[in-house]
């Protein structure tokens, strides 16, 4: 009965608790809670404890997730998707492919404050550490210039005008040829 506890024990860990183990491998349900804590001591049941130590070992070493098996296994997933037409599913397991080998990093930056409230040359200023920071990972190196010229193009515009712009009236005849 030992052995069966042990098994049960290591068989269904995390999904049963040891007195549950204690009552299917054959012990009394109104001693299982007290039996299961004896078999798991090691000073009243030191080779019922290294037997399931070795269990342990032995279900980790099957089960056991290591980072080959992990990609190996996904790329399987993802070739099953692919064969059954799931795209979505196929892409999902290659996004954590890639997530698994190191290919994505996920960052959060949190700041406070509004960009609205700077000043031109407070968000040149922060436009170009920006750039130089993250330089490395950024393909694009756009023209100070044309920064500075955009920004001021913006500031022409007046935010009625704008709005205006964003919501065209209806009595009026669009032009396909014109951007909205």
């Amino acid at each position: 009965m030992q052995q069966k506890f042990a098994n049960e024990l290591i068989s269904n860990e995390g999904r049963k608790y040891a007195y549950q183990c204690a009552i299917d491998a054959g012990y009394e349900k109104d001693r299982a809670r007290v039996t299961a804590s004896e078999l798991m001591n090691p000073n009243k049941y030191p080779l019922v404890v290294k037997y399931i130590g070795e269990l342990r070992e032995e279900y980790q070493k099957k089960y056991g997730v290591t980072y080959e098996r992990h990609i190996a296994e996904l790329g399987k997933i993802r070739q099953d998707a692919l064969k059954k037409g799931a795209w979505s599913a196929a892409v999902n397991a290659e996004v954590a492919r890639g997530k698994a080998a190191g290919l994505y990093v996920e960052q959060k930056i949190i700041k406070t404050g509004k960009l609205e409230d700077l000043t031109t040359e407070q968000l040149e200023d922060k436009m170009r550490n920006i750039m130089k920071e993250y330089s490395s990972i950024i393909n694009v190196t756009p023209d100070p210039e044309e920064i500075k010229e955009d920004t001021q193009q913006q500031k022409r515009i007046p935010k009625s005008t704008k709005q205006k712009q964003e919501t065209p009236e209806k009595d009026k005849e669009e032009d396909p040829s014109k951007p909205n």
